[in-house]
């Protein structure tokens, strides 16, 4: 599993791929010094479903991880595929 990290808007996010689910290993703003979440395995970690309806205010951030996964997961298949 590779970590990634999407920072949107001052608050910073660690993430990973598990099994095609992204796992939120951590959120974070620049401007606190405590963690909004944070969670010591893949496992668990909540997913970006359960953590948009948790904290529905940082949906751009999680618009981006979104994005960010999707861009990866098409280039792993095209990759796969042989097409590029």
């Amino acid at each position: 599993m590779s970590e990634h990290h999407t920072e949107v808007g001052g608050w910073l996010a660690e993430w990973q791929i598990d099994h095609h689910r992204i796992r939120i290993m951590l959120v974070h703003s620049g401007s606190e010094s405590h963690p909004l979440m944070s969670a010591s395995a893949p496992a668990a970690a909540p997913d970006l479903a359960r953590m948009r309806e948790q904290f529905p205010d940082l949906s751009p951030l999680w618009d981006a991880i979104r994005h960010e996964y999707w861009a990866e997961f098409f280039i792993t298949q095209e990759h796969s595929q042989g097409t590029v």
